[in-house]
């Protein structure tokens, strides 16, 4: 029996709602402090991706879920600082509502799950 990934979508849902409210706070291109825990979140989430089920990532082939794992890799073994702000910015705005909407449905096509808010 495997565990349940609804936690881990949810995990999803949180770390996307801190980016956002750091990216309220101010520039992450301009405020390390900020970039730091944006980072961190980002590798939360995408940490969170590879526990959710390969049949129901496969339902949404335009998430590039390969990548997001990658991604994951490049933020946690990159000691020297080398990944870019700009870059780490663009990742957000173009990446994190996709799969936030591709997360809420997943929860929403749970039977049962009364946490897809």
């Amino acid at each position: 029996m495997s565990k349940p990934w609804q936690p881990y979508a949810l995990h999803i849902l949180d770390a996307i709602a801190k980016i956002r409210r750091i990216q309220a706070r101010g520039d992450l291109t301009q405020d390390e402090v900020l970039y730091d825990a944006a980072l961190r979140n980002l590798q939360t989430l995408s940490e969170a991706t590879q526990q959710l089920p390969d049949d129901q990532k496969a339902v949404f082939p335009d998430i590039p879920w390969r990548e997001i794992s990658g991604f994951r890799n490049i933020l946690v073994h990159n000691y020297l600082g080398e990944i870019d702000p700009v870059t780490i910015s663009a990742v957000i705005q173009g990446y994190l509502q996709p799969l936030e909407d591709c997360i809420r449905v997943m929860l929403a096509q749970e039977p049962g799950d009364g946490n897809n808010s």
